[in-house]
């Protein structure tokens, strides 16, 4: 019993860690209605950003705090100098647009900066919670708590009027533009925003198995929540990161000594998989029922 409540608690704080992920795809779909596959690159970057600055000599607190600043003015530019160019375009073509800046981030980053993992030390240390037989991550552990605050401030900021500004943006652009809603500008506080998820969970992960660019993979399990939670929902970007957490940490668990191992990607796949057949717009996700 004591393994099975060990896998299920890591597994909760992974899936936390893989919500932080989560949340700046679901920010960029709530305000642009765009799927933006370059958020596994961002948190790369976000990551060697906080490692540059705090291979300085800063100290961790500042380094994290510029490189928040640097990753938002990131999103700032992406959106200016890439998406703007392509407003009245097909949004397939500007979903292919953020997975090929996915790949050119994923190829500069280690390309500058060479390939072997960055040590990222924020001063956590690597000793283990041990709550009886039990043994976590005590960086999983802070990473779940900094995930829960994302997005409670999330949920708390569309509930603002930028925020509810955004919404609209997502609902409707040629309305929003009609009643003096600035579209591109609400876009473009959606991807720095992004870029703050990206600082947050580049550093979280990045303390756990070192930058470099295997950062990426968390767009596949970040990927999987926002399609089960429902890509619009920052809810279930909670939720369903708890239970892609859990599945992926249970299963694989218990299966990977029979089969071998390797059994967490075919769990993320089979979620994702039977989600679209099942729920297509996730357990929290908006239904949109269109007249053709």
């Amino acid at each position: 019993m004591s393994y099975f409540i060990e896998l299920l608690i890591n597994g909760a704080l992974t899936g936390l860690m893989y919500s932080m992920v989560a949340l700046g795809i679901v920010l960029i779909y709530k305000s642009s209605g765009v799927l933006n596959f370059a958020q596994g690159a961002m948190v790369m970057i976000g990551g060697y950003a906080v490692w540059l600055l705090a291979e300085t000599g800063l100290p961790i607190t500042l380094a994290i705090m510029l490189a928040l600043l640097v990753m938002f003015a990131f999103g700032l530019l992406a959106e200016r100098v890439l998406l703007r160019t392509m407003v009245g375009q097909p949004i397939i073509m500007i979903v292919m647009l953020t997975l090929g800046l996915d790949i050119f981030l994923r190829a500069l980053g280690p390309g500058l900066l060479g390939t072997e993992p960055k040590h990222l030390d924020i001063g956590i240390g690597m000793a283990p919670l041990i709550l009886g037989d039990v043994l976590t991550n005590r960086t999983y552990a802070v990473g779940g708590v900094i995930a829960l605050v994302l997005i409670a401030l999330a949920l708390l900021f569309f509930r603002t009027r930028l925020g509810t500004k955004l919404r609209a943006v997502s609902d409707d652009h040629v309305s929003s533009w009609s009643v003096g809603i600035s579209v591109e500008r609400a876009v473009a506080i959606s991807w720095g925003l992004a870029g703050l998820c990206a600082v947050a969970a580049g550093t979280m992960w990045g303390a756990v198995q070192g930058v470099d660019w295997s950062l990426t993979a968390l767009l596949f399990p970040a990927v999987a929540v926002v399609i089960l939670g429902g890509v619009d929902s920052i809810l279930g970007a909670l939720v369903a990161g708890l239970a892609v957490g859990i599945l992926g940490s249970v299963i694989p668990g218990y299966v990977d000594s029979l089969v071998g191992g390797s059994t967490r990607d075919v769990v993320t796949s089979v979620v994702i998989l039977l989600t679209i057949l099942i729920r297509p717009y996730g357990m929290f996700g908006r239904e949109d029922i269109e007249r053709i």
